[in-house]
């Protein structure tokens, strides 16, 4: 969300204001931001917009509280924060209104795929058909792209220079994660039987 463009009047510090008051016209800066944002707002960011002492992370939460009860909250994921809606509201949702093209619409197998891309990271198509014994097709590696839940990574160094697949920001948010980091650990995936360790 970042741009180029400053705004050299804008008054971040407020110190004309009451201590109260400046902490509550920094909530509401946040919270504009991230209502008017589609992806994930970065902290450095949301800093842009609130006093140099000011700290991100207690303005976002004391935010957070505000929502408390709302059909809507405050999410951390890919590395910032965003508005959505609580899960609980999601058949409302789609009751009331066409979001059938945002409904991520996976086969379990390509579920599978998408977890060996984002444990693998950069993976050729020759990674993932040792992985899986069988070649992926490009069908599939198309749709991965197409929901934008895949990118393309760098080259891979080997003779032909394959491309390489790695997972985006969509990615982390469709999935709820803040970073890969968050991505559940395999030792409990394989004990699940979910994935298969490689001997």
């Amino acid at each position: 969300m970042a741009t180029e463009h400053v705004e050299t009047d804008f008054d971040r510090e407020l110190d004309d204001l009451p201590t109260d008051l400046r902490w509550r016209e920094w909530i509401r800066r946040i919270e504009a931001v991230l209502f008017a944002s589609a992806s994930p707002v970065p902290r450095d960011d949301l800093a842009r917009v609130v006093g140099q002492g000011a700290s991100v992370d207690l303005l976002v939460e004391d935010l957070a509280a505000e929502l408390e009860g709302r059909a809507f909250e405050v999410a951390q994921v890919a590395g910032g924060w965003l508005f959505r809606t609580r899960p609980c509201y999601a058949p409302a949702i789609r009751t009331a209104a066409d979001v059938g093209d945002q409904l991520l619409d996976l086969s379990e197998f390509d579920v599978v795929v998408l977890a060996a891309i984002a444990y693998h990271q950069p993976i050729t198509r020759d990674g993932l058909k040792d992985i899986f014994g069988k070649e992926i097709s490009r069908d599939l590696i198309g749709r991965l792209h197409a929901r934008d839940l895949i990118g393309t990574g760098p080259r891979s160094p080997r003779r032909g220079a394959p491309y390489t697949y790695v997972t985006t920001e969509q990615f982390l948010v469709a999935f709820d994660l803040e970073s890969l980091q968050d991505l559940p650990d395999r030792e409990q995936l394989e004990d699940a039987g979910v994935i298969h360790s490689q001997a």
